[in-house]
């Protein structure tokens, strides 16, 4: 081990498998604007781009997109985590970080408030019970692929950029993990939109197709 001590994980298409409450939320927004649906993969391929960006998606250019995307989040805060959990092997990264002595945590773009209940009420929230930070897209003022959010966690954590390793299944988090001065991990089991080039082609440190594969990574590191 060189020294590294931390890893912060992006919460949705990372740690957790979010989309289909995600989708639910959005459905019942289309239904209520007499639209209809759109497809769970769909959802899938836009997650990573916010509410805004489900909305943009599902409606297109139109005036009142942010009483949507309000509207959006509000029907999401109903029932946000009925099918959250975390996705297939997550289980085994996080108790092999714990066995080594990582600190581990999250920074996410979603609302604090929201990925706070997320984690709370999830299907795995005793498996995410000991993070030791949660940052939130508004937490920090500014939003990924802005530093500011990995950077404020890092305060936070009392650690050294160089002692931490950023996880993400968006470009965006990426670039954010390298402007903060962290390794970087792209993910290849999130949401990435189809206009968007595979994980496996970002300027990351390390990229893993699938979590048994970050399991393996974490002992070379």
């Amino acid at each position: 081990m060189s020294g590294l001590k931390v890893m912060l994980f992006d919460l949705d298409g990372t740690l957790l498998d979010t989309a289909t409450d995600l989708h639910r939320a959005l459905c019942q927004l289309l239904e209520e604007d007499n639209r209809p649906p759109v497809t769970l993969d769909q959802t899938r391929r836009h997650v990573s781009r916010g509410a805004r960006g489900l909305v943009r998606m599902a409606f297109g250019e139109v005036d009142n997109e942010p009483m949507l995307t309000s509207r959006l989040v509000d029907l999401y805060q109903q029932d946000i985590a009925r099918d959250t959990a975390a996705f297939g092997g997550i289980d085994a990264v996080l108790n092999r970080l714990r066995e080594l002595g990582w600190r581990w945590g999250i920074v996410t773009n979603k609302l604090e408030t929201l990925a706070r209940r997320v984690v709370l009420e999830c299907r795995d929230a005793a498996l995410l019970a000991d993070s030791a930070v949660l940052i939130g897209g508004d937490t920090a003022g500014e939003r990924k692929p802005h530093p500011a959010p990995l950077l404020l966690a890092a305060d936070q954590l009392d650690a050294p950029v160089e002692t931490i390793v950023y996880v993400g299944d968006a470009l965006t988090d990426v670039e954010a993990g390298q402007r903060a001065g962290m390794q970087t991990v792209a993910v290849g089991w999130g949401y990435v939109p189809e206009d968007v080039p595979r994980y496996d082609q970002w300027p990351a440190d390390h990229h893993t197709a699938t979590p048994r594969d970050l399991y393996s990574l974490l002992d070379t590191l």
